[in-house]
């Protein structure tokens, strides 16, 4: 089936409008710490990264569309009126058929995410949409099972995660709890209403029970055979027990059926540690011993937290390709990286691959320049802790873990600095401060409180990095 051109040119407009809406539900406002010593280990280890890169990639690549979601019927959706939904169900579906990354390079892709700086991955082994970038055994919807089953690297995530950790990154997987391509989440006897399953699982016990099995077994997959995973990264928040439902996660209307879509996160976290002891797993935005942090989307928290989150963003204004992209610039990034650490998170930042495989020319230079300047300032974001005194007009401050030494970021905007001045924080009496990219040592002034000293000389155009000894030490 051929849709108009006009349609999918349609679609394609509407991704940067509705890509931060597919946070549907709103992050938990408590946090729970993981009991498991393993567990906490791995995500002290994992709070040192600060910067990692997501990647969605799948069928939705080959028009260059928004992921997953035009195949789901709610408001915010929209479509050519004069294509019936299940055709376009139909021709979506059909894209399997055409999927084919010949020039798949996941080499590139982690090169060009060393260069910006990140630290950790996490890849999107299946999405909504149900099509899985991996040999899952449990369906024939897969990467590895059309066009692309005769290449030697037909098992995609393996060869994804493999080019990460020769470039040192920790591992992550995203899935999709919901599965929208499967008969036992959107049964076919009934029509596709939401984004929810589709019938009502107390008369339809057995069915998902069918549903629980298939995603335990998927995820028992990944966690067994595809090396070392440090995190699993599960979307789709509105899969969870109905007694985790309430007033406070629910957003701009949320659908949340009567029945309780519990897929028994308990099992899926014991098996999945049994594989990968100390596993961080993100239940993304169901409060509880499986949400070990938390990942606000499209937006950064107003205060400091003192608990281990992550802001998911996008580079530019989809999750995965889409032709013509805008691209926040380098200085953007930067500036956002700095507040997110300063305020106890780390940033993930959304990238997608082309349908054939490599990224745009132009997404690699943005990587590049953003790397510029974490390769000359990283030693104030990897690493570093929060520090009480962290925020003050234009400049931003992080902690050595030990809490000898204090960064300061100075964010330069379109005016010109002339002064760097702060409140709180003061350096060690008759100490120098440090400009971290020319190791100069500069003099400073205490007055009314505030301390003082001149913008140095430097070619940096993004955000000036400094450090110096608090006077508590």
């Amino acid at each position: 089936m051929k849709l108009p051109s006009l349609l999918i040119a349609f679609i394609c407009c509407v991704n940067i409008a509705f890509a931060q809406r597919n946070d549907i539900l709103k992050e938990s406002t408590k946090y729970e710490w993981p009991k498991d010593e393993a567990v906490k280990k791995k995500l002290e280890h994992w709070q040192d990264k600060k910067f990692g890169m997501i990647i969605h990639w799948g069928l939705y690549a080959v028009p260059g569309i928004i992921e997953s979601w035009s195949i789901c019927s709610e408001d915010w959706i929209d479509r050519d009126s004069t294509i019936k939904y299940d055709d376009y169900k139909k021709w979506y579906w059909g894209l399997n058929e055409k999927f084919n990354p010949t020039k798949f390079d996941p080499e590139q892709w982690a090169k060009a995410g060393k260069s910006a700086g990140m630290k950790y991955l996490v890849f999107t082994t299946k999405h909504h949409d149900g099509f899985a970038m991996f040999d899952t055994k449990q369906s024939d919807f897969s990467i590895a099972k059309g066009p692309f089953s005769t290449n030697a690297k037909k098992d995609v995530a393996k060869y994804v995660f493999d080019a990460f950790r020769k470039e040192n990154f920790m591992i992550g997987a995203y899935f999709s709890k919901p599965d929208w391509h499967s008969q036992y989440y959107w049964w076919d006897k009934y029509a596709t209403a939401d984004r929810n399953n589709n019938y009502d699982i107390r008369k339809n016990q057995w069915r998902w029970n069918m549903f629980k099995s298939y995603t335990q077994n998927q995820i028992g997959e990944l966690m067994n055979n595809y090396g070392s995973i440090d995190i699993l990264w599960l979307d789709g928040g509105w899969v969870r027990p109905r007694a985790s439902v309430n007033k406070e996660v629910l957003s701009w209307g949320a659908p949340i059926p009567e029945w309780s879509q519990d897929i028994d996160m308990p099992k899926i976290a014991a098996d999945a540690r049994k594989a990968q002891p100390g596993l961080i797993v993100v239940d993304r935005t169901v409060h509880g011993q499986f949400e070990n942090y938390q990942t606000p989307e499209q937006k950064i928290p107003e205060n400091q937290l003192d608990y281990p989150w992550e802001s998911c963003m996008t580079l530019g204004g989809a999750w995965g390709f889409v032709p013509n992209d805008q691209y926040k610039s380098a200085g953007e990034v930067v500036h956002k990286l700095v507040e997110i650490v300063a305020k106890g998170g780390s940033l993930l930042l959304g990238i997608g691959p082309k349908a054939d495989g490599t990224l745009p020319d132009h997404l690699i230079t943005r990587l590049d320049e953003i790397g510029k300047w974490t390769s000359k300032n990283g030693v104030a974001i990897y690493g570093t802790r929060i520090t009480k005194n962290y925020h003050d007009g234009q400049n931003w401050f992080t902690q050595s873990k030990d809490g000898k030494t204090i960064y300061g970021i100075s964010l330069i905007s379109n005016t010109p600095n002339k002064e760097i001045s702060w409140q709180g924080s003061i350096p060690k009496k008759g100490s120098l401060i440090t400009v971290l990219s020319t190791n100069q040592k500069v003099k400073w002034t205490l007055k009314d409180g505030k301390v003082h000293f001149d913008f140095p000389k430097t070619e940096e155009k993004t955000a000036l990095t400094f450090s110096f000894t608090p006077e508590t030490n």
